[in-house]
């Protein structure tokens, strides 16, 4: 607060709300129904994230550099629901749409954090692919370990403060007039718009957000896989192109549905009905780390044999119990 102030050379005095009030859907009857839906996805990406991290640790075979970044994945679509679902079905399900100033922020704070780590999740899957696809030879020497441990920190670091510095610039806004936030949770751009002083810093954060966490990402995976098609056209055979193509179906699938939900939101977002946007928005938040794991799991060769390994070890283990007992 005392930053901002003295960056501005003057002493301001900031009108901050007790609480805001998220309004969520507009009219719909029988709304609950919705939201009891989202905590039996809830219930299952829960499990599912669990599942996948737990086959990642237990299997020596998948403790390798992509691997990193698949547990990141995991964990991240894990920490994400948890965010976000609980306190959503807190606010609509047991009526408490009052949410205090710092709650909000927190609130914030934690959905963009996981939001942005999705997307940069995808960007180092990507470049994993492009090494292995395009430079095979090398891949062992420039995927490795230490590296995947240093795109993880830093990507977590990276998102971590760009998002502080959204919250930071979020502190220095009066809100005198409405508190209501009509959105499912303390959605940025709904809430800088609430203020009643100069918005223009969070006017072009609310551009420039986007672009850190979407764009320059998509724009990222689509470069890799103009040079994956690249270097698949010099493939000599049809076995080959469709082997190699093959490794990339699972990560497709996964920026598929992670950015076209958020794109058609980002250009459509003003000209579609609110209840319409945070049906897509909500959906789009938490269906991609529900699916992730599934997806993972039925197209990754790695994944369904360390399942089918864990599966029978267990079974064995099953088996030697009864005859001990018997015995």
């Amino acid at each position: 607060m005392e930053f901002f102030n003295s960056a501005l050379g003057k002493n301001i005095t900031f009108e901050r709300p007790a609480y805001f009030i998220i309004s969520g859907f507009i009219g719909i009857p029988h709304v609950k129904y919705y939201y009891i839906f989202l905590c039996f996805v809830y219930i299952f990406s829960v499990l599912a994230n669990t599942a996948v991290m737990a086959v990642i640790c237990l299997d020596p075979n998948l403790r390798t550099p992509k691997y990193i970044i698949v547990f990141n994945l995991a964990f991240t679509d894990l920490f994400s629901n948890s965010a976000l679902v609980p306190k959503v079905l807190d606010v609509f399900l047991f009526n408490h749409h009052h949410i205090p100033y710092n709650d909000c922020l927190t609130f914030l704070f934690f959905c963009y954090t996981c939001l942005s780590m999705q997307s940069l999740n995808l960007v180092a899957l990507s470049y994993d692919r492009l090494i292995a696809i395009s430079y095979p030879l090398q891949y062992r020497v420039k995927i490795t370990h230490r590296f995947m441990f240093s795109v993880v920190a830093s990507s977590w670091l990276s998102v971590v403060t760009v998002v502080l510095i959204v919250i930071g610039l979020l502190t220095r806004l009066s809100f005198c007039q409405s508190v209501v936030i009509r959105s499912y949770f303390c959605d940025h751009g709904q809430l800088y718009r609430l203020a009643c002083n100069d918005i223009t810093p969070n006017f072009i954060m609310s551009y420039l957000l986007p672009a850190l966490i979407l764009w320059f990402p998509l724009i990222f995976i689509l470069c890799t896989y103009l040079s994956i098609s690249y270097a698949l056209s010099k493939v000599t055979t049809v076995q080959g192109r469709v082997k190699a193509l093959k490794t990339c179906t699972a990560h497709l699938s996964l920026v598929a549905i992670y950015f076209i939900p958020i794109i058609v939101t980002f250009m459509f977002g003003k000209n579609i009905h609110p209840n319409a946007r945070i049906i897509n928005l909500s959906l789009s938040s938490v269906f991609p780390p529900t699916l992730n794991p599934i997806i993972y799991v039925l197209q990754t060769q790695e994944i369904k044999e360390s399942v089918r390994k864990l599966l029978k070890i267990r079974k064995k283990s099953g088996i030697k119990v009864k005859k001990v007992i018997i015995k």
